[in-house]
């Protein structure tokens, strides 16, 4: 018995017309607390109780920190989660709603996750919310699951943002045998730190993070992510803020499922398979999920910026022309 379920992998019906490829989604939003988070954080907060942990200590002010609140409820263990004070009201409602203990400090999540290993005791179980071996070993789980639902795809879309889902796709992607399998991984260009790091050949801290993908916004990558770039068939891509938002409307509008756009990003990325992987044909694509954004701010996110014509009308078109004046 774990803590996460096991999730539908579905055909977007939708997304293989625009796109022209057989676009599977595999749909982490039903996680009971919303996330793919839950699989990596339920897998750790489940070894530390068997380790005599009397409380888990996390900071986190989104998913990670859902999924940590929602673990320790589940398993009977109190939980302390340390928020920024930009954390919103809904985010810390939704934690103590799991009957974790709340405390608000610093103005950024730097100072939140040192005052959070500040008052750690010999009892305390920490969980990071990206950079864990054990966090990688539960959230391979969901490509153990693929290979059960699928053929082998021939490419996995991901999100990143500290790396632990991607860290945790490589993983599940060799115990399954598909070592070889590409993966393209999506940021947006004000959350870009894994594209930095892989252009500086280790992780870097960004100066600041500027998108409404606030779950991509680690502000330095694990280096663990950073050394698989070099292992496995990994490119990076990055889309606006307005591609990911039009994503996840577009998860919202078709398929029912309210996602934050950093999951949309993922969606949006569909858009640039024919530039970095033009012969992918059968792609599965992690619809992450995310608790951080309600369907009234996604649809004001969308008039607010707004995308000129369809996402993948105006991709096509560029790539069509592109390849014209190739032709000429």
């Amino acid at each position: 018995m774990t803590l996460h379920i096991e999730t539908p992998l579905i055909e977007s019906r939708a997304l293989s017309l625009k796109t022209g490829r057989d676009i599977l989604l595999k749909l982490e939003s039903l996680q009971p607390s919303g996330s793919f988070k839950l699989r990596g954080v339920g897998f750790a907060c489940e070894e530390h109780k068997r380790n005599g942990a009397r409380r888990f200590v996390t900071a986190s002010g989104g998913n990670a920190g859902y999924a940590v609140a929602y673990a320790g409820r589940e398993l009977g263990i109190p939980v302390t989660v340390v928020v920024p004070q930009t954390t919103s009201e809904r985010a810390k409602s939704l934690i103590r709603a799991e009957e974790a203990e709340v405390v608000v400090h610093g103005a950024a999540f730097i100072e939140s996750n040192e005052y959070a290993r500040s008052i750690l005791t010999d009892n305390d179980a920490w969980l990071h919310a990206f950079d864990d071996p054990l966090l990688w070993a539960g959230h391979a789980t969901m490509i153990e699951e693929i290979a059960r639902q699928t053929e082998r795809p021939d490419l996995i879309v991901c999100s990143v943002g500290g790396g632990g889902l991607l860290a945790g796709v490589i993983e599940g992607l060799r115990r399954v045998g598909w070592s070889d399998t590409p993966v393209l991984t999506v940021e947006t260009e004000g959350a870009d730190s894994y594209n930095q790091a892989l252009k500086a050949g280790t992780p870097v801290t960004i100066a600041g993070i500027n998108s409404v993908a606030t779950s991509l916004g680690a502000s330095k990558v694990a280096e663990r992510v950073v050394a698989l770039a070099k292992e496995h068939p990994i490119r990076n891509c990055l889309v606006t803020d307005a591609e990911a938002i039009q994503g996840s409307v577009m998860l919202l509008e078709e398929h029912r499922v309210l996602t934050e756009p950093a999951c949309g990003a993922s969606v949006a990325a569909l858009s640039r398979i024919p530039e970095y992987f033009p012969h992918a044909q059968r792609i599965v694509v992690i619809a992450c999920g995310g608790v951080g954004t309600t369907s009234q701010q996604l649809l004001e996110w969308s008039d607010f910026y707004p995308l000129d014509g369809d996402l993948f009308a105006a991709r096509h078109s560029a790539e069509s022309n592109s390849l014209d004046s190739l032709k000429s």
